[in-house]
């Protein structure tokens, strides 16, 4: 049987198409019109049309042609201020001495991508004729975008003399000024040429030929790249002492060009492991997944904060904690899932919440003390009691229920303990050592990942039969929805700390990421509660006559289609939080949009260029926001969603 990747030098339809039981069937190809007839069918069927479509490439044309010459082409335009202050728009004011934990942070994420796309197997294939059809229009826009673009230069009154944005004379004529943007013409000749050439080469043999997707965007990214090498860019930034650099025509620095390079090969190093070396084995998919969900958590509370372990506090208390907790817990759990057990189970548990109800009381009003870490550990426990009923079966499922507490353990305490520990990390002007596209991206993963739980049990609890559950996650739902987000951070980053008790604190931070969980939870439990209720009753009465409990039948059959089904809504949901994060500025905290809208406009070299960096984010937010727009489409196209 032929792979995939054998058809993808075929030019033969038959060999492609044929019905022979060994061969793999593509999907037909959808049928194409040549460039001049799919014109004037489109187009140009009537002359209504054609007025339309003219009237319409003429709006177009000024409209871009204006925009673009209003960003690049007005003389008071500072777009060094950028390229200068990338670092800073980035990661604020992270030490530039450990700015390795930065690469190394986005190291670890780069091979965690390409493990997962190597051990998932998944081999997604383009059709040649839309690779070509796309590398032509992309150079024939840069092309004419290069050309539109007026000179950004200053005249004097005779027209003699022009600055450029650092002030310094020059003598430049328009030949000279499009001679500067050689290399965006260069590439758009490289891709219309290359295309051209095999687009007529291989004529109607194109259509039949399909190339590997992941190999055209690992391809695209090396020539990004290498565009690092080559393409004079500019070299930018900000001296330690306060110098400007402006190195007009030179290639960015190589601190930018090797780390850039080692991200790339990494990714491609690590897709070959993942997809040749390692098995697709589903243990081995549940610890991608895993390590998914874990990676935020190390990056930022080990990688990038750097905590300096106190090893003698945790011989003494970390480690005999953490073994209490797992063995005694792990002991109370074992015993808990025992089918003999009944009723009597359910009532330690609730005893057990109740215990560490108490516990939070008692921390708040200041009655006896406790490690904050103790008080949390007691509270999963009691979590872990409640469920232990729905794991009462045979000895090996229920110590895969014990092994599953004392990893849990594992993981919390160590995070705790390096949260508790403090930094090595030397900040100038404050305490928080992240800040910038950093402080945003940390924010808006934490929020969604912590938000996607607590909103399914809230949706759960509102379409519960039990009218305690209905009614708080009610009251919990409409509140939220019913207050701004402003007046939520506000209050968690000011009120919230008025009722602490003595010697507890929350930074700004985590007070943030409480906020924008408990917010965004909200929308996410009423979207998940329109799938539930899409979800025909037909399927509960199924579950039922197979016999499953009633967790069974939520997490197996009922939670399953309805998370297909709020696929939508889902990302909706996220790419508001994405956006939400630009008011972390509210509450005292270097977002991305605050250092682009008032740190750098303060700079003495870029006094008030506010539009420039603006600009860029506005980019960044909308590139962020659109990937995952397009891979919420492919996901719903993959699952069906709204066609089956």
């Amino acid at each position: 049987m032929s792979s995939i990747e054998d058809l993808g030098g075929i030019a033969d339809p038959e060999a492609v198409f044929g019905h022979d039981d060994d061969e793999i069937m593509l999907p037909p190809e959808e049928p194409s019109l040549p460039p001049a007839e799919w014109i004037r069918k489109n187009l140009f069927s009537s002359k209504g049309s054609g007025v339309l479509t003219v009237l319409f490439g003429l709006l177009v044309w000024f409209a871009y042609r204006g925009v673009l010459n209003f960003a690049f082409h007005n003389p008071s335009r500072k777009w060094a201020a950028v390229p200068t202050n990338i670092r800073l728009m980035l990661t604020q004011s992270y030490p530039e001495a450990q700015y390795v934990r930065i690469w190394f942070s986005l190291g670890i994420i780069i091979v965690l991508s390409g493990l997962t796309l190597g051990v998932v197997r998944s081999h997604p294939m383009i059709n040649l004729r839309k690779v070509l059809s796309g590398s032509m229009t992309l150079g024939a826009f840069l092309a004419l975008s290069a050309l539109i673009i007026k000179n950004n230069i200053q005249t004097d009154a005779d027209g003699e003399f022009v600055r450029d944005e650092f002030a310094e004379v020059l003598r430049v004529d328009r030949g000279e000024a499009l001679s500067g943007r050689w290399w965006v013409f260069a590439l758009a000749a490289l891709l219309i040429g290359v295309a051209g050439f095999l687009w007529f080469k291989l004529g109607d043999r194109r259509r039949f030929i399909f190339i590997p997707f992941l190999g055209v965007i690992y391809s695209v990214l090396g020539l990004m790249v290498l565009s690092l090498w080559v393409v004079p860019y500019g070299k930018y930034g900000l001296l330690p002492d306060g110098t400007f650099l402006a190195e007009k025509g030179a290639t960015v620095a190589a601190t930018t060009q090797g780390p850039w390079t080692v991200m790339w090969v990494l990714l491609g190093l690590s897709w070959f492991v993942g997809n040749k070396l390692l098995p697709s084995a589903r243990a081995l998919k549940v610890g991608l997944y895993l390590s998914w969900f874990l990676a935020p958590y190390v990056i930022i509370f080990v990688v990038l904060r750097d905590p300096e372990l106190d090893w003698g506090h945790v011989f003494s208390t970390d480690i005999p904690m953490f073994l209490a907790f797992a063995i005694i817990g792990g002991a109370v759990l074992y015993f808990l899932t025992n089918p003999s057990l009944g009723e009597i189970g359910r009532i330690i548990a609730f005893g057990l919440l109740m215990l560490a109800a108490f516990h939070w009381l008692a921390a708040f009003f200041g009655w006896y003390p406790m490690l904050q870490k103790a008080r949390l550990s007691f509270l999963v426990l009691a979590f872990f009691a409640l469920a232990a009923a729905n794991f009462a079966g045979p000895r090996k499922v229920r110590l895969g229920y014990v092994a599953t507490w004392v990893g849990a353990m594992a993981v919390m305490h160590y995070l705790i303990t390096m949260v508790n520990t403090p930094s090595t990390l030397d900040i100038q002007g404050g305490d928080d050592f992240i800040g910038g596209y950093l402080l945003s991206l940390v924010v808006a993963v934490f929020s969604l990942t912590l938000a996607f739980p607590v909103g399914v049990m809230f949706a759960l609890a509102r379409t519960s039969k039990l009218p305690i559950f209905r009614v708080l996650s009610t009251i919990f739902i409409e509140m939220s929805r019913g207050v701004p987000l402003i007046t939520v951070l506000f209050f968690f980053a000011t009120i919230i700390p008025l009722f602490l008790p003595q010697g507890m604190t929350i930074t700004k931070l985590a007070a943030a990421v409480v906020a924008l969980v408990l917010f965004s939870a909200a929308y996410v439990a009423e979207n998940i509660r329109g799938g539930l209720q899409s979800v025909r009753r037909g399927q509960f009465e199924a579950a039922d006559a197979m016999g499953l409990n009633t967790s069974q039948r939520v997490g197996l059959i009922v939670l399953p289609q309805a998370l297909r089904v709020s696929i939508p809504p889902l990302v909706g949901q996220a790419i508001a939080t994405y956006k939400e994060t630009s008011l972390l500025a509210i509450i005292g905290l270097f977002d991305f949009l605050f250092i682009a809208g008032r740190v750098i406009p303060a700079q003495t070299q870029f006094i008030s260029q506010r539009f420039e960096p603006l600009l860029f984010v506005s980019a960044i937010y909308w590139i962020g926001a659109y990937s995952m727009s397009r891979y919420s489409r492919s996901l719903e196209q993959r699952l069906g969603v709204g066609s089956r």
